[in-house]
């Protein structure tokens, strides 16, 4: 994470990603305000575009093609990106509570979490329903539906309750998509039985007469049974009761109505309206507090009656954004004026759609292909991203600033003092380290919260110190993630040899900017280090922090083991016909590359820095239980490397099976593309260690093998008869990518030691 020429005045957080957010993000990468930094936080990368969710349920569209990749578009506005969940605001504080990070703050905060069903209010619904809202959660729900019903032998019965344009449309997609797979399987599409539940006395009541009776033929042509005026009062396993008395049987039954506001949302002081959604003004600013602004599905302005409906959130993102902009310029805002009428182009499953504009009406093919056209448009501004992909325009407005603020800012981008003048100050790190608790260890006489010239530990009788450090730089902008992933990387080496981490003392360095800011990313960053220290038993006994151009963080860990040296584990110890594994996937060098350059998917992102937060410490007595004997983490020399540096003290030769390598998601797919880390060309000498490189050159792992990895997993020999039993117990424990890959053999060739086999 590199220090901006401008540093950070003013931050701006979205708290979620719906439309009007993406919205926001692209407006900002286009157009960027010195001094001002966006945060996106969010549970979901993958946001659905609302508009062709249908058209994907239908199959028409693959997940890529509807999905807004979030991280990515993030990475494109040079915003933060925090995959959290969202659970209150302190407003007097000015900060986001989040489930898992300390306190987020903001200048300006704007929210767009769409709605959440209101299952609730129906008794049954919530246990026995299949609910749509929230929309960036019902892909997984779609698909556990999708099969449930290929399993289900014999008719199934699928209710759909609500009756608006998302509920007919829903119903049709559905019933187009699943009767073609029961073709598909050589069934009878019949079994196949759709209901559809209207609480009005009429489907799609805010549509005309004509597109009204344009779906009504639709539905019952194709045997969709409508009951209307049909208020579903309860729901029970395999049955849904209406007000009026009706019972209906059914195997699925999905829930398109009655959403309202995110529950959180009535902890915070907010306004809202009867249905728990924020109630904003003309310029989408909440009624209680003039620095939270609302946008989408979950707002509701004062004065206007607005169907949630995904073309309103669409053009609330220019205004917003525009309102974010002046927020924090100290402008006067603009209005939102929301259209009296819009157009809806609601499709009918097949490839056929029907146009609604007020009184307008037409249906067919046609519109169904200006349809597609409307929203793969729409779609490429967030798809098609490349690091030149715009030229960036700077506001002419400077931030303004309070005079306390300016000396600051001055300060923060001033010729910085070297030595000790580069340290970060002493008040800005005790506040930021006051609310860091590091685990209390008897062993610790002096550390972190008693603070002296250096910690004082105690080494325990019968025990020996093990002593590894580690640093590097940021490459993600999530201080949070990064603190825990340096946290992980820096214990690997502990575990590796078998020991007990006891100690850690941490060494950081911080860009330069406004005392507040840097505060927080010390903050956020250490309580991240400290939530994985903590977790290995490891306490944090001080450290320095200094000015640097970019952030960066490491540490110097200190371990226990049996003075005897019993249980240690060395690279040195490969012995002839042992096998040889490895706990999690590589790939994490490839995947930032590509990252940086727009190249990766963000829920290959996603995955990668799940696997890089996973501790090697659980793996460690499983191979010791199962005769480890020999042992080293995966890291910067790439797994090649790494296993040179053990068959060499070891005597030994390797057979390596490439196609055996386990890769995190979307690996292969970047090296294939011809992307690879900046450190690929160092680790690409050691190739001369390969005994038939030649051949193997065209294997797409091939280049895998000289990938530096960041907290990467163990690597590791046991005898050959305790693999299968080994390899259980490390899935067993967490480490569901465990796999052989490869044997021990008598010493060939000096400069050839690994034979490679695919």
């Amino acid at each position: 994470m590199q220090a901006k020429a401008t540093p950070v005045l003013r931050d701006i957080v979205l708290i979620g990603g719906g439309h009007s957010h993406v919205g926001v993000l692209h407006m900002f990468a286009m157009k960027p305000i010195p001094g001002v930094r966006l945060t996106v936080i969010c549970t979901d990368t993958d946001t659905p575009y609302s508009g062709m969710l249908p058209g994907y349920i239908a199959g028409h569209y693959d997940f890529d093609e509807v999905h807004i990749d979030l991280r990515r578009l993030a990475e494109f506005a040079g915003a933060r990106y925090y995959r959290d969940e969202v659970v209150g605001i302190d407003r007097a504080e000015r900060k986001v509570i989040c489930r898992q990070r300390p306190p987020v703050a903001y200048d300006a905060l704007s929210i767009n979490i769409g709605s959440t069903p209101r299952l609730d209010q129906v008794p049954g619904a919530a246990e026995h329903a299949v609910p749509v809202k929230p929309i960036r959660r019902f892909n997984e729900r779609w698909l556990a539906l999708f099969e449930r019903v290929r399993a289900h032998l014999g008719a199934t019965t699928i209710a759909v309750v609500g009756a608006g344009a998302a509920g007919v449309e829903l119903t049709l997609a559905m019933q187009y998509r699943l009767r073609n797979e029961l073709v598909a399987l050589g069934r009878d599409p019949d079994e196949l039985r759709f209901h559809l539940f209207s609480a009005e006395a009429q489907i799609l009541p805010t549509h005309n007469a004509s597109v009204r009776r344009a779906f009504e033929s639709v539905l019952a042509t194709r045997g969709v049974v409508m009951h209307l005026a049909a208020e579903v009062a309860r729901v029970d396993a395999g049955c849904l009761q209406t007000r009026g008395g009706e019972s209906l049987a059914a195997d699925e039954i999905v829930w398109v109505t009655q959403a309202g506001g995110a529950a959180w949302l009535a902890d915070t002081g907010l306004a809202l309206d009867d249905s728990g959604f924020i109630r904003v003004n003309d310029f989408l600013q909440s009624e209680t507090d003039p620095l939270v602004f609302a946008a989408g599905d979950c707002a509701s302005m004062r004065g206007q009656r607005l169907e949630k409906a995904g073309v309103f959130a669409v053009r609330m993102g220019r205004p917003l954004a525009e309102n974010l902009r002046r927020t924090v310029t100290r402008q006067e805002l603009v209005r939102y004026r929301p259209q009296q009428r819009w157009l809806a182009l609601i499709s009918t499953g097949d490839r056929h759609a029907v146009a609604s504009r007020g009184a307008l009406y037409a249906r067919g093919d046609w519109i169904w292909r200006w349809k597609d056209w409307i929203d793969r448009r729409f779609m490429r501004k967030f798809t098609e991203l490349t690091p030149m992909a715009m030229e960036r325009r700077v506001e002419p407005e400077a931030v303004p600033l309070a005079p306390e603020e300016q000396m600051q800012a001055i300060s923060a981008v001033a010729m910085r003092c070297g030595g000790c003048g580069a340290k970060v100050g002493a008040s800005v790190l005790s506040r930021a380290l006051a609310s860091v608790q590091p685990i209390e260890r008897d062993d610790v006489l002096i550390g972190l919260h008693a603070p002296d010239d250096a910690a004082v530990v105690r080494v325990p009788a019968g025990k020996a110190m093990v002593h590894t450090v580690d640093f590097f730089r940021a490459f993600i902008d999530d201080p949070w993630t990064f603190g825990r992933i340096a946290a992980n990387h820096s214990l690997g080496d502990i575990f590796a040899m078998g020991a007990e981490a006891q100690s850690a003392t941490a060494i950081a360095t911080v860009p330069p900017g406004l005392e507040a800011k840097v505060e927080d990313i010390v903050l956020q960053m250490m309580s991240g280090a400290v939530s994985v220290l903590n977790e290995a038993g490891c306490a944090l006994v001080g450290g320095h922090t200094g000015e640097g151009s970019e952030l960066a963080l490491g540490f110097a860990i200190n371990g226990l083991i049996d003075e005897r040296l019993t249980g240690v584990l060395t690279k040195g110890g490969m012995r002839p016909g042992d096998a040889l594994i490895l706990t999690k996937p590589i790939g994490t060098g490839t995947l930032f590359a590509a990252h940086k350059l727009l190249k990766a998917r963000g829920r290959w992102i996603d995955a990668a820095l799940e696997s890089m937060q996973v501790s090697n410490r659980a793996a460690m007595p499983v191979l010791l239980a199962h005769g480890a004997t020999a042992c080293t983490d995966l890291t910067g020399f790439g797994l090649l490397g790494h296993l040179v540096e053990m068959t060499r003290p070891s005597g030994v030769d390797a057979e390596l099976d490439l196609a055996a390598l386990p890769l995190l998601d979307g690996a292969a797919e970047c090296v294939a593309a011809g992307v690879l880390s900046s450190l690929q060309p160092a680790n690409l000498r050691l190739r001369r260690a390969l005994k038939n490189q030649e051949e193997a050159l065209g294997h797409p792992n091939y280049p895998l093998l000289f990938d530096p990895q960041t907290a990467g997993g163990l690597l590791a020999t046991l005898p050959a008869a305790q693999v299968d039993a080994c390899l259980a117990a490390l899935r067993a424990a967490g480490y569901p990518q465990a796999v052989r890959i490869g044997r021990i053999v008598q010493q060939g060739e000096a400069l050839e030691p690994i034979t490679l086999i695919f």
